[in-house]
């Protein structure tokens, strides 16, 4: 293992930084003015959105996420962490290089799965940033963190599929540029169990199609993209609609989870920083009882134990990142439930400590860590909870120890 970065990665660094710093970060605040200005938070995107996105394009940097180098930068997963780590750093910057979630898993999973005509139709527009997209699995209904309980169905009626059932906490699904979602649903509870699900492409204007509320995450909603509660009614759909075919509904959340596991952590390093130095301009900037703030109530000790956790992060995420390049999404099972079990957990470690250092201040919208601790907590639920993660860890650790023999 090599993680010292490659000359390709070097410069991608420099441009994603240089363009973040003289770019991105400066117009952030504008960004928030104008979006939380709007009565409607959910009618319209700022313009500065698509005059960024346009400016990225234009520089190259550009569906940075994608490995497949006809459609992105045909970056590695390993090349493409410290970038994503940039993208962490700020609310927009994901979506100004086209590389925020659920786009991105779903590209992918259109891109490994799907005909030619759902790329043309939908895959192709995602990637060039014209629309926007949601996944709709979880369920309010039934402990979603276990496939099996999925009651939604997706049941084929000759030439057609016909869907029923209510999802939430469907990312993207408020933004008003989203024009589809990828619905998992039961289509044979008597086939072996990993296969009785199908995803199916759904325009969000089909007939059936409902968006009831959008969901706050500690008050926070999330707008203009948020996590909506969707149900779906008789929806009649094309059996081409279908990806890759009935059944397969389980192997395409496998392979799709694999990388969008592993982005998630890779932005939440770039939230850990971001927090980690607020928190110390804040502590040399302020004092208390004639003292700065980083010499008081052992600070100094809090923010040593924040380097160190986020460095042992960062090293582990590069670790999983290369297994998946080198090994695929099998070879690196644990160490995807590893990082995904213990990234999103230092993130809120180090974000509460910086909240903590500003006090009031900290929670409030002055600064982002309020919603940052929002989106961290999330994370320990999204994609799988911690629990469902330390369970594959234990798995495999253990299977390292049993004997065939088994009576």
């Amino acid at each position: 293992m090599d993680f010292g970065n490659s000359p390709r990665t070097r410069q991608y660094i420099d441009r994603v930084s240089g363009f973040m710093t003289s770019q991105v970060l400066p117009r952030e605040r504008e960004y928030l003015t104008v979006l939380r200005g709007q009565e409607d938070r959910w009618a319209s995107i700022p313009s500065l959105i698509d005059e960024l996105k346009a400016k990225a394009k234009t520089a190259g940097l550009w569906n940075l996420f994608l490995p497949d180098p006809t459609y992105g930068a045909g970056l590695t997963n390993t090349e493409y962490a410290p970038l994503a780590e940039l993208m962490g750093r700020s609310l927009i910057a994901p979506e100004i290089f086209n590389c925020n979630a659920p786009d991105t898993g779903n590209a992918e999973v259109l891109l490994h799965y799907g005909s030619d005509d759902q790329r043309r139709r939908w895959m192709e527009p995602l990637l060039r940033g014209e629309i926007r997209s949601a996944f709709c699995m979880t369920e309010p209904d039934v402990a979603s963190s276990d496939a099996a309980n999925m009651a939604a169905t997706v049941l084929v009626d000759g030439d057609t599929v016909v869907l029923n059932g209510r999802k939430w906490w469907s990312t993207g699904i408020g933004h008003p540029d989203c024009r589809f979602v990828i619905f998992m649903g039961l289509t044979d509870p008597e086939a072996p169990r990993h296969a009785r699900h199908s995803m199916v492409l759904v325009p969000l204007d089909t007939p059936g199609v409902r968006i009831e509320r959008m969901l706050p995450v500690y008050g926070y909603l999330d707008e203009p993209y948020g996590h909506g509660e969707v149900s779906f009614t008789d929806v009649r759909l094309p059996l081409d609609a279908v990806i890759a075919g009935p059944g397969r509904g389980f192997e395409i959340a496998q392979g799709r989870l694999g990388p969008g596991r592993i982005h998630h952590c890779m932005r939440l390093i770039g939230l850990a920083e971001n927090a980690l130095e607020l928190a110390c301009k804040r502590s040399v900037s302020r004092t208390a009882f004639g003292k700065p703030l980083s010499n008081l109530g052992g600070n100094r000790e809090r923010i040593a134990k924040a380097r160190i956790a986020i460095n042992q992060a960062r090293l582990q995420v590069l670790h999983a990142a290369w297994l998946l390049d080198t090994a695929g999404a099998a070879g690196a099972l644990s160490e995807l439930s590893q990082v995904k079990a213990s990234v999103p957990a230092m993130a809120c470690e180090v974000i509460d400590m910086a909240i903590q250092i500003h006090g009031g201040a900290g929670l409030s919208d002055d600064f982002p860590l309020a919603s940052a601790m929002a989106a961290a907590r999330a994370l320990r639920l999204a994609d799988g909870p911690d629990e469902v993660h330390l369970g594959v860890i234990a798995r495999a650790e253990l299977g390292r120890y049993r004997t065939r023999d088994t009576r």
